[in-house]
């Protein structure tokens, strides 16, 4: 009997264990939603509709509740998503690495190299230090930035599941330079249902840092996608031809496009030769907005929420 009783107070508590554990997990969905609800507030001055989201940025902010994968916590983690690219597509894409540490004291000058490079978290967007001389660093202030990136979950920040759970670490990259030893253009692909809509590039990052956009056949498209306080008047720059190497970021971008919904992925072209980005799921964590305004709606209806393809 009392082997029995024993059994039975231990299933009663493994009920009860079960449902505190979806009352804590359905309590905080509910505080997610509510807090994205709230911050979108903020940019927009309107509340999303996440019941029947319509545009681009209400269907991203639905994304960031719903669509949860753990492959796309290695697509975000900017290390781990190396050996993806590595084993899927080739490694001489890949942006020679020099460096990766997971302690913040290893950043010092014996193990940087003498040549151009970036510093960088993994587990985030905008942490990241260019270093083209390293005898002009300030060495404990980088230190100091990078353990500040170490103990950031950039989760929090806008609450883009797929950085929850990457383990933080600094990698150090060699930095790309044209022969004018200028950062080449960043050119993201954004892909809906898996079909490529348009081309976002950056261009001149450390100048005037140009957005100019263009279609799959390389037309411009005139409107802007950045933060609320980066619009300006000269944010579309000069036109840019094509990058040599276009067709083989397609190609590869169609292929990682198959297991998104919704993807944006970024290469470089250094005379002709492709180097991988990132991969994003969330451009701007679904808080930019459009100008002109109506290309939210625009390409808010081309995303189907539905399906993968």
């Amino acid at each position: 009997m009392g082997f029995l009783r024993n059994r039975l107070k231990n299933k009663i508590f493994s009920i009860k264990f079960y449902y505190l554990l979806r009352k804590i997990s359905y309590d905080f969905f509910h505080l997610e939603k509510y807090i994205i609800k709230r911050n979108y507030k903020k940019v927009f001055r309107n509340f999303p509709n996440l019941d029947n989201p319509k545009t681009l940025n209400e269907k991203i902010q639905w994304l960031k509740l719903y669509d949860k994968n753990s492959f796309y916590t290695l697509c975000a983690d900017k290390y781990s998503v190396r050996k993806y690219f590595a084993k899927n597509f080739g490694p001489e894409g890949l942006i020679p690495l020099e460096y990766q540490t997971y302690n913040w004291k290893d950043i010092k000058p014996e193990n940087i190299p003498n040549h151009p490079c970036i510093i960088k978290a993994n587990h985030g967007s905008g942490m990241h230090v260019i270093i083209r001389d390293k005898n002009k660093v300030d060495w404990k202030k980088l230190q100091h930035k990078c353990r500040e990136w170490l103990n950031k979950n950039y989760y929090y920040r806008s609450l883009e599941w797929q950085y929850k759970n990457i383990r933080p670490c600094i990698i150090v990259e060699k930095l790309l330079v044209n022969k004018k030893g200028k950062i080449p253009n960043d050119y993201k692909l954004n892909y809906f249902n898996g079909k490529l809509e348009f081309i976002y590039c950056s261009i001149g990052r450390e100048e005037k840092n140009y957005r100019n956009i263009y279609s799959p056949n390389w037309k411009p498209l005139h409107f802007s996608w950045v933060g609320k306080g980066d619009h300006r008047s000269d944010l579309i720059g000069p036109k840019i031809k094509k990058p040599r190497s276009f067709n083989k970021m397609v190609k590869i971008g169609n292929e990682i496009a198959k297991r998104f919904k919704l993807v944006r992925v970024d290469f470089y072209d250094l005379n002709g030769k492709l180097y991988y980005g990132e991969i994003t799921l969330h451009h701007g964590g679904g808080f930019y907005p459009f100008e002109p305004k109506k290309y939210d709606l625009i390409y808010g209806n081309k995303l189907n929420l539905k399906k993968t393809r």
